[in-house]
């Protein structure tokens, strides 16, 4: 199949061309800065020649939006909430304008769009929505917004000759340098990979081999719309999360933090602390009772298949 991804040279990005090229697919990427082979030259705004590479393709998963790797300043999240928007209304614009439309548009979103919460998982049906949580930063509000207007903008395109999902991610976990398992398990091996602010806030994850076999399956079926969560069944407290990656690691340890030293971590590393304290507790029904079988269900045997890549990756021992 003919597959189409507006801003396909992020981690996510790298990982779904990688895959769906070497299962035998075309793949085109829309950028800003192209340099290699199918790569396309975008704005990520306007509608312009790079709409002729949509026209009789088969699959449009947009991943463009400002990186979240970045400290939530109020420039920053307005870029974020900018960047989202307006890319997907402009797909949305391209896909309605070309003779040909594809038969699906997978538009990527975020389980950043649940709750803050421990006292239950949240899923497409009964899982609530953020944003109005007693106690949470405003910025953490202002992410859940940005969210429901990433999704909004793809429900209010004009395609009726195209299917329209929005990917609930959870954190994609792949051995790629540069990604969030990569700064992990870093954390890890520096022996700083305890509980932050107690632990008891919940990590959801996805391995990177299950997200792009889910990318696959969503684009097969034609009875799927709307929100579908992408996350393994297994969403684990941070304590046990960071205990199962020292555990694969080889690590025996881990200092814990408290809430300002992981907000001090996190200015450091020019991100923010909601990605080490916000509880995303997802779980994928829809894509279950669909019939998906995921690969990678539990966190300690994903931590376990990703750092042997690393390892083998990278030519490491310790």
């Amino acid at each position: 199949m003919k597959v189409v991804i507006p801003g396909g040279t992020g981690q996510v990005g790298t990982i779904l061309n990688r895959a769906l090229t070497a299962a035998g697919h075309e793949v085109a990427i829309l950028t800003r800065r192209p340099v290699r082979e199918r790569e396309v030259r975008w704005d990520g705004a306007t509608l312009g020649p790079w709409a002729e590479v949509i026209d009789g393709s088969d699959v449009v998963i947009n991943l463009a939006g400002r990186s979240v790797s970045c400290r939530y300043t109020a420039a920053n999240l307005q870029a974020m909430m900018d960047s989202r928007v307006h890319s997907t209304q402009v797909v949305g614009e391209a896909i309605a304008a070309v003779a040909r439309p594809p038969r699906v548009w997978l538009q990527m979103s975020t389980a950043t769009i649940y709750a803050h919460r421990f006292d239950a998982p949240n899923d497409e049906a009964t899982g609530v929505i953020g944003g109005t949580e007693p106690g949470i930063p405003d910025y953490w509000a202002y992410s859940v917004e940005i969210a429901k207007a990433w999704e909004r903008a793809q429900g209010q395109a004009k395609t009726p000759h195209t299917r329209k999902v929005a990917l609930r991610s959870a954190m994609v976990m792949s051995p790629d340098r540069g990604g969030v398992f990569d700064v992990l398990l870093r954390l890890a091996r520096l022996g700083l990979g305890g509980p932050v602010a107690g632990g008891a806030q919940y990590v959801s994850w996805i391995h990177d081999h299950d997200f792009v076999n889910a990318i696959e399956f969503l684009a097969d079926r034609d009875d799927l719309t709307g929100p579908v969560n992408l996350a393994a069944p297994g969403p684990v407290p941070q304590r046990t999360f960071m205990r199962a990656l020292r555990g694969a690691w080889g690590v025996p340890a881990g200092l814990p933090a408290t809430k300002w030293m992981a907000e001090l971590g996190a200015f450091a590393l020019r991100s923010d602390a909601e990605l080490l304290l916000k509880s995303r507790r997802v779980v994928p029904t829809r894509l279950l009772e669909a019939g998906f079988a995921f690969d990678h269900t539990q966190w300690p045997q994903a931590a376990h298949d990703l750092t042997r890549r690393v390892r083998a990756y990278r030519g490491l021992t310790k």
